[in-house]
């Protein structure tokens, strides 16, 4: 892939320029702004007949079709996590209008993600042991089998010819990807970049998460959906209208064993430090909030820093329920969610924490609105 001279390295710190959601209040960003600055209860009954997990409700995409959203052309193979990253890409895309200044050459693509589909990857392994002889499988779904099928049907969808990347980070792949998407900008790699997170909910995931949850997470109910964001570089000349949040820093960092607060006080630190933003400067912090001692830890941590207040401010996520991969993203959304409403003060600084309990942590500081 060659860039346009007009697509050159910069060093100014890139913005949000526009996001979609589809979530489980539904397909598109204002059914995600209405349900979670109302608080709504996103869980439903799940269907005995479709599904066949160890739970019996879950906060899953209403009415998601793939055929019925996409249409037929397509979509016969197409997994549940591809259909939810497509659709949220070509509501991104829809909703940005012309306000996107890179052509399709200069438009990259970054989805993260846990595994991809476990599902795909269960049924096509089954297929194989199951069937007369081992490579008696359907070829159509081998691509679903592939952690980066989705982000690659996503370009192909809508015709983005950028670097195309997947970020296997588990709960905190919607922050690895904004990082990765930030220097894709700052080499000049691309001009625009549209990034975000993936998680599907699907029966292999239900028995994968219901396996290795702890004692203190019992109940906890999965959720599933993408969230989308287009990152473009500031306007060096001046204010940027266009900007809905400057990103100004990410951090990460791994932990071992019971060392999550040590772990996520440093984050929190060289994340503000690199941001050139001082605690007291915060207005709101979203917290993961993972089920069991590691989200109570994560809270501790938070509030000891910026107190409870902070932390209210932000919209909870848990109405929405465990989405995995997604949930950073999510995050990020429901602070601009609160931005378009004019409750943040502006260029009031937003905190985004991430927790996994597999051993990483990662922050985000985020100056929203912008000017």
């Amino acid at each position: 892939m060659t860039l346009s001279a007009s697509a050159p390295a910069t060093a100014t710190r890139p913005v949000i320029t526009a996001w979609s959601a589809v979530s489980p209040f539904g397909i598109g960003k204002d059914e995600f702004v209405a349900g979670v600055l109302a608080g709504k209860d996103a869980s439903s009954a799940l269907d005995s007949e479709e599904w066949a997990g160890p739970d019996d409700h879950a906060c899953v995409v209403p009415g998601f079709a793939l055929r019925e959203v996409l249409g037929k052309k397509g979509t016969r193979s197409m997994d549940r996590v591809t259909g939810l990253a497509v659709t949220a890409v070509r509501d991104l895309l829809r909703d940005s209008g012309d306000r996107r200044t890179a052509s399709d050459e200069e438009t990259a693509l970054v989805l993260g993600t846990t595994t991809g589909s476990a599902q795909s990857m269960m049924d096509f392994t089954r297929a194989s042991l199951v069937g007369e002889r081992p490579f008696y499988v359907d070829p159509s779904l081998m691509p679903n089998a592939v952690m980066n099928c989705a982000a690659g049907q996503c370009a192909i969808w809508h015709s983005l010819k950028g670097p195309n990347t997947t970020i296997a980070g588990g709960r905190v792949a919607g922050l690895s990807a904004l990082s990765y998407a930030g220097g894709l900008l700052s080499s000049g790699r691309a001009r625009t970049v549209l990034y975000g997170a993936a998680e599907e909910f699907s029966n292999a995931r239900a028995w994968l998460d219901h396996h290795r949850r702890g004692e203190d997470s019992t109940g906890a109910l999965l959720g599933e959906g993408c969230a989308m964001f287009m990152l473009e570089s500031a306007d060096p000349t001046g204010p940027d209208g266009r900007a809905l949040a400057e990103v100004l820093a990410v951090e990460s960092r791994v932990y071992f064993g019971d060392d999550l607060r040590e772990a996520l006080a440093a984050c929190v630190e060289g994340v503000l430090r690199r941001g050139g933003v001082d605690s007291g400067d915060v207005w709101a912090v979203s917290a993961s909030g993972p089920a069991g001692s590691a989200g109570e830890q994560e809270r501790e941590v938070l509030t000891g820093r910026f107190g409870a207040q902070v932390l209210e401010r932000a919209p909870s996520m848990a109405s929405i329920g465990d989405t995995a991969a997604a949930s950073a993203a999510f995050q990020i959304g429901s602070l601009l969610s609160v931005a378009e409403r004019s409750a943040a003060p502006e260029g009031g600084v937003a905190l985004v924490s991430s927790v996994d309990d597999n051993g990483v942590v990662a922050c985000a500081a985020l100056r929203l609105p912008v000017g």
